[in-house]
């Protein structure tokens, strides 16, 4: 009902696969469509690109690291890019052991140190999965291969997406952690927009870190770049699985080590049920979708009833 709106401009945010069928109303009407739900490019990056070109809607990122890619990019050839970063803030468990990480709570992931979010992206940035989704995203948005894209973990969270160009030039996109930013970078496009957000104080912050993201405590990321790295069906049937996973968990169904278990026992289960074929439309990814989540829910301890 939403998408049927005559306008000019159209927000996508809602969470999960649940915002694919909108999404793609709101894209065929044309337009600019401010995209803030991820998991469209990740259950149907290819079908979803293509109805894009189909409708010459303009698609703008709204998460704050492909919104700061994009500027960074500043219009120039993704061909000149030698590599795409991602920073991540390392979620709440960045400093806490293996051990200790296996028996969080649904309170202890839900305390984000810098975002306040929803609870499933919350849940999403305490196991990484967040950002290999948003690989997955960058992915398709841009229109470059996995082998240039990496996440670096960056507890500031000041610096939000940077690009580096074959000539060794970085560019780097960065403001405060406030969501205004983005969105009115998506509203006035593509002019600018005055806003009341917080501005970076340069000064006040002291500092700025960076470490390697430790994928053995977080092994969500490296599902997701192994999904990317396989295409197919692999990241719908991640993502699938991954929102099954984070449900029970915040259910206190599964423990929080169970969710990177869960989505990897998915997609070995996928590979033996012929769900292998990438979606050739949003019909075929909402199917695919579907199908996954029913094979996700069968690694869930007897008793539990998956949340839709």
């Amino acid at each position: 009902d939403a998408a049927s709106v005559p306008v000019d401009w159209t927000m996508a945010a809602i969470s999960g696969a649940a915002g694919l069928a909108p999404t793609i109303a709101a894209v065929r009407r044309g337009g600019a469509v401010a995209l803030a739900t991820k998991e469209c490019l990740v259950c149907a990056g290819e079908a979803f690109m293509a109805e894009v070109a189909r409708a010459g809607a303009t698609l703008l990122p709204v998460d704050s690291e492909h919104n700061a890619l994009l500027q960074a990019l500043g219009g120039q050839s993704v061909d000149d890019v030698e590599r795409m970063t991602l920073t991540a803030s390392g979620g709440p468990f960045r400093q806490w052991d293996a051990a200790r990480i296996a028996v969080a709570t649904p309170e202890d992931a839900l305390r984000h140190p810098t975002w306040t979010m929803g609870a499933k992206i919350t849940i999403d940035s305490a196991t990484l999965m967040n950002k290999g989704l948003e690989l997955i995203e960058a992915h398709h948005l841009f229109g470059i291969e996995g082998a240039r894209l990496d996440v670096v973990v960056h507890p500031q969270s000041a610096i939000h997406g940077l690009v580096t160009f074959r000539d060794g030039a970085v560019t780097a996109g960065l403001a405060a952690p406030d969501m205004r930013v983005p969105i009115a970078h998506t509203l006035g496009w593509p002019d600018r927009l005055a806003t009341p957000a917080a501005r970076l104080d340069l000064a006040a912050l002291g500092a700025m870190t960076f470490e390697a993201p430790d994928t053995t405590r977080f092994p969500g990321l490296s599902l997701c770049v192994q999904a990317l790295a396989a295409g197919g069906a692999a990241p719908a049937v991640l993502n699938a699985a991954n929102e099954v996973a984070v449900a029970a968990f915040l259910a206190r169904a599964i423990g929080f080590g169970d969710i990177p278990r869960l989505v990897e026992g998915a997609l070995e289960d996928a590979a033996g049920h012929g769900l292998t074929r990438a979606p050739d439309s949003v019909e075929a990814a909402i199917a695919l979708d579907a199908s996954a989540r029913a094979l996700a829910a069968r690694r869930l301890p007897r008793g539990v009833v998956p949340a839709h």
